[in-house]
């Protein structure tokens, strides 16, 4: 079986670099690397330090980089997504293969996210490594569970169903790509099974440099989960909830908010889209034109 690893980035080169130093240590190398960039400055030094890395140019966009990248996978089986800034414990391709050699009907896989920056204030290389180092070991590679969907920040896809039904990212959904795992995830449900990886273990850093600013960000929470609704890849009765829930967050931490969250801005963007749904005008793609 052959494995990539696949990272789409942008902004950010020195979290890039920490995130790749990391894949250096896993006790299953890796059969490529590839790494899909906006501008030269997002690989900044990369290719100096990390010879064996592809490096490949894209359109801005996650879903769009993300494709960039399975269009260059045609060698190999499955495909690792992790965020640029997401360091994965060493045996998580490890554990991938085993899973995915004794488990054909797994098309999509996740792993276990020790500690998620991307709920606070983010967390440093540093603090990251000093999580995976705590962690107990775990001994069964096979421990898996049932997932709704894989999550982003560490997500495999075992490739030949995407061949096969000619599945990918939605390219509708621009910019940092609001629930594009969750909508990929559903979309592949019916050609296998999604499992989370018990053994799989990381930790995502949630780094803010790079981030989608707050009134877009905010869009998106409303109106995508509605977007995907009606394509038929996520069911209502969560769609509706989760455009509820963060509308809700961010009215209530708007007057108080986290130094590190732009709440008053995500309010915006979470009103904006409501008025955008009322008149039927709302779709992904605005976020750009906010």
């Amino acid at each position: 079986m052959r494995i990539a690893i696949g990272i789409a980035t942008r902004g950010r080169p020195a979290i890039l670099a920490e995130t790749l130093a990391e894949l250096d240590r896993q006790t299953r190398a890796p059969d490529r690397i590839l790494v899909c960039h906006v501008s030269d400055e997002d690989v900044a030094g990369i290719a100096a330090r990390f010879p064996g890395v592809e490096l490949l140019r894209g359109e801005p966009g996650l879903p769009r980089q993300r494709n960039r990248i399975i269009a260059e996978l045609g060698d190999c089986d499955a495909v690792a997504f992790f965020d640029d800034d997401f360091l994965p414990a060493p045996e998580w391709l490890e554990v991938l293969e085993t899973v995915l050699q004794a488990r054909p009907d797994c098309t999509v896989a996740t792993g276990v996210v020790l500690a998620d920056g991307a709920k606070g204030p983010g967390l440093s290389p540093e603090e990251a490594r000093a999580v995976l180092a705590a962690a107990p070991p775990l001994s069964e590679a096979l421990s898996t569970a049932p997932a709704f969907n894989a999550y982003g920040c560490n997500m495999a896809l075992r490739l030949a169903p995407l061949r096969e039904h000619g599945i990918r990212f939605d390219e509708e959904l621009p910019l940092y790509a609001w629930y594009e795992d969750i909508d990929l995830s559903r979309r592949l449900l019916p050609h296998g099974t999604i499992l989370r990886l018990l053994a799989a273990r990381g930790v995502h850093l949630g780094t803010k440099s790079g981030r989608v600013p707050g009134r877009r960000l905010g869009y998106s929470q409303v109106v995508n989960p509605v977007y995907l609704a009606r394509k038929g890849s996520f069911p209502w009765s969560h769609a509706l909830p989760s455009a509820g829930r963060h509308l809700l967050v961010n009215l209530l931490k708007s007057p108080w908010p986290e130094k590190e969250v732009d709440r008053f801005g995500r309010l915006r963007g979470n009103l904006r889209g409501l008025w955008d749904l009322l008149r039927g005008r709302a779709h992904p793609g605005r976020i750009t034109e906010l």
